[in-house]
């Protein structure tokens, strides 16, 4: 690896690490780096910084698990980003102003797994046997890059544009569930703002959750028991604004609730 190349990874990470530390949007990274790979070796170098301070990795996120947001971006496939307990926010919780920059949500699907996935490449039986049980989740995805001005580059280097994640109390084992037909509904104040089903996330959750497995072992991260996966969006992302309450629900798993502080005076 040229020096080059590592000093350019090193400045797009600093450009994040500014903008993660001070609340302001910086201009994509693009221009430093220009390839996946740089890209989650910037995710990487934000990860270890994080991990020095202390943050606690409790999972995985998938994004990227709409064919037609691939398409936008030029992508045939998913990414990840990491989770850290600090981003978990209890169901129905206020998120205070200002703590995702310019967020959106997302209704995804869940999973909380009791066994680690270390087999190069998994099969289904091995996902339902290593899952102890499915959640509704609320993702409030972020971006670091001002105006959400992004290619796949910019949001992989930025963590996958992670944010916070909800996640609802009913824990419901896989074997009673149907996720791929699973119908979700997303309400702003009892007005539907998105629906879809698990057939919009890669035809089926579990299609992405395989995905991740296989993927993470390649890194040499694999997934392991305890850990857990939001699986990507269900339907279309949702603008939120301050003084917002969204709830979604889903077939099967019940609903999920969060609410977003008003903008103080």
């Amino acid at each position: 690896m040229t020096a080059t190349i590592e000093s350019a990874r090193d400045a797009a990470a600093e450009r994040l690490r500014d903008a993660y530390a001070t609340g302001l949007p910086c201009a994509p990274v693009r221009d430093l780096i220009s390839d996946v790979e740089s890209a989650y070796a910037v995710q990487e170098r934000l990860g270890e910084g994080w991990l020095a301070q202390g943050r606690r990795p409790v999972g995985r996120k998938i994004g990227l698990t709409s064919p037609a947001v691939q398409r936008q971006l030029g992508v045939d496939r998913p990414d990840f980003g990491m989770l850290y307990a600090d981003m978990a926010v209890p169901d129905g919780e206020e998120i205070p102003a200002g703590a995702v920059a310019q967020a959106r949500a997302e209704a995804e699907v869940a999973l909380v797994l009791e066994q680690d996935l270390t087999h190069e490449r998994h099969t289904v039986a091995d996902l339902l046997r290593a899952t102890a049980f499915a959640l509704p989740a609320i993702e409030v995805v972020g971006s670091r890059i001002r105006d959400w001005d992004i290619t796949v580059v910019d949001t992989v280097a930025d963590n996958a544009s992670s944010g916070l994640y909800v996640l609802g109390t009913r824990p419901v084992p896989l074997r009673d569930l149907d996720l791929r037909l699973a119908g979700m509904v997303m309400e702003r104040r009892g007005d539907q703002v998105s629906t879809g089903t698990g057939a919009a996330c890669l035809g089926h959750p579990l299609n992405a959750a395989l995905w991740l497995a296989d993927t993470m072992v390649r890194c040499g991260r694999p997934l392991r028991a305890g850990d857990t996966v939001l699986t990507g969006a269900l339907g279309p992302m949702v603008s939120v604004a301050h003084g917002d309450a969204l709830e979604a629900r889903i077939d099967g798993l019940g609903d999920v609730r969060v609410a977003f502080g008003k903008e103080p005076m």
